[in-house]
């Protein structure tokens, strides 16, 4: 009896140990991911049961397609996260939760309240829109000058061709845009119905329309719009129905003579896993870039940005400081902007030079470091478990030519060598060898979890 009781009170310790942990995880992902996402995404997962070795964890979610979803994106995070909140975690696997599991978690309105009258149908609300985020607020110069000129005509109504399509790196303007045609639009015609959405959020009420057998009420919602704007469209690569219904959506909006603005982080051409008709659909309008800042606009942006804190004095070599060395994204210049000032008035420092480099020294070492070739092939010849040597190798098997490719992409995504260059780097190539290993890498990270994990954590430790 005692034994028992001995044992039960250890299985109880067990599961608070593995609840307390699974909150833990669920608040990081939170935190980290943004209420947004987590919300579409990663609110829905159940923690279904661990083992009784406690080495795999068995986490649920409603669809199959919200399972392949966080299959791709997040399964290796949440591996991470539970090995370190439970060492003996060796594996954590991702399920559809049973049709009853499913009902109770999502229930039908008619199914859970029966003898309620059905409600009116509301009109979904109209987006807020950053104010901070508007045309007048937003440095020009010649990296982003003609997606400026287009998405101001477009809010003015003067813009012949749809749909808009913007493309950059990350935090290098286009949702400032974005936000900016939106209030410029709505302030020109306050009765419009305006639509601004993610990608992600675009496959999710499209996914809960299917599931509530309400698609046609999706397609009247997106279909009245005078003006739809989708953010990171990349996000739909692979899904084929979603394609689908984005396809149709597109057409008939362009059909009414409709305004669509889409924004991505690469051109329509370079979308892998997105369908022929729609990557044609998209260049048939107007596709403009926004390219990388340059110091005499990251300069530009700092200054602006300090015209506005009329409570902070920053001398010019410390804002040329900042427009020299914080060189990855606009977002990063202005968040080591934000950080800087908050130091200052917190602390009631001057800000000068040694002020600046004390507080940003990690962020300003960060952004001058450069990665290398050799750092790509002697990372990606360690997660394989093969020889540096076999990245120059003529060997063909697939064990070393999978790696080898990886590897080029990587030179190819995280380092300024051209296509040549990298070609000699790995036992002269041909450049066409590397443009063949770059998109194929880039086609397989949309069909192959796994790999996708592999890349996104050779990234994340060659970055580091």
């Amino acid at each position: 009896m005692a034994q028992m009781r001995m044992r039960e009170q250890e299985q109880m310790e067990r599961g608070e140990q593995i609840t307390t942990a699974w909150g833990r995880i669920r608040d990081g992902l939170k935190r980290d991911c943004g209420a947004r996402l987590f919300d579409h995404w990663l609110k829905p997962i159940m923690l279904a049961d661990v083992s009784e070795a406690g080495d795999l964890v068995r986490l649920t979610v409603p669809t199959e397609f919200m399972a392949n979803w966080v299959r791709a994106h997040y399964a290796d995070r949440l591996t991470l996260a539970w090995r370190a909140a439970l060492p003996g975690v060796r594996e954590v696997r991702i399920d559809v939760a049973p049709t009853d599991v499913v009902t109770r978690l999502y229930p039908r309105d008619e199914a859970d309240q029966p003898a309620a009258a059905a409600a009116p149908a509301q009109p979904a609300p109209h987006p807020a829109f950053d104010p901070r985020q508007s045309f007048e607020r937003f440095v020009v110069g010649d990296e982003n000058r003609m997606a400026f000129n287009a998405a101001r005509a477009l809010a003015a109504g003067e813009l012949r061709f749809s749909p808009l399509y913007i493309h950059s790196g990350t935090g290098q303007g286009k949702t400032h845009l974005m936000n900016a045609i939106g209030a410029a639009f709505r302030a020109r015609m306050p009765s419009a119905t305006i639509l601004f959405m993610s990608a992600e959020k675009f496959m999710v009420d499209f996914v809960s329309a299917m599931r509530d057998r309400d698609t046609l009420a999706f397609k009247q919602r997106l279909r009245s719009a005078d003006l739809l704007m989708i953010d990171d469209i990349q996000f739909i690569a692979g899904k084929g129905s979603t394609q689908e219904e984005f396809l149709h959506t597109l057409n008939e909006l362009m059909a009414a003579g409709r305004q669509v603005v889409i924004s991505a982080d690469r051109a329509p051409q370079a979308l892998d896993g997105v369908e022929t008709r729609i990557l044609s659909r998209l260049g048939s309008g107007l596709v403009v870039d926004i390219k990388p800042a340059g110091y005499a606009l990251r300069l530009a942006i700092v200054r602006a940005k300090l015209a506005g804190m009329a409570d902070v004095a920053m001398p010019d070599q410390v804002a040329e400081l900042l427009a020299a060395r914080i060189q990855t994204s606009i977002r990063e210049l202005e968040g080591a902007l934000n950080r800087l000032t908050a130091y200052a008035l917190l602390n009631e420092r001057v800000i000068d030079l040694a002020f600046a480099q004390e507080v940003l020294g990690e962020m300003l070492n960060a952004s001058t470091r450069r990665i290398t070739i050799d750092e790509i092939q002697r990372a990606v010849s360690a997660h394989y478990g093969m020889r540096q040597s076999e990245m120059v190798s003529a060997r063909r098997a697939r064990a070393v030519a999978r790696p080898r490719q990886i590897a080029m992409y990587l030179a190819k995504r995280l380092t300024p060598r051209s296509l040549p260059e990298i070609g000699r780097r790995f036992g002269g190539r041909d450049h066409t060898t590397v443009i063949h290993a770059v998109k194929q890498i880039e086609k397989l990270r949309g069909q192959d979890a796994d790999l996708d994990a592999d890349v996104r954590a050779l990234i994340r430790q060659l970055e580091a």
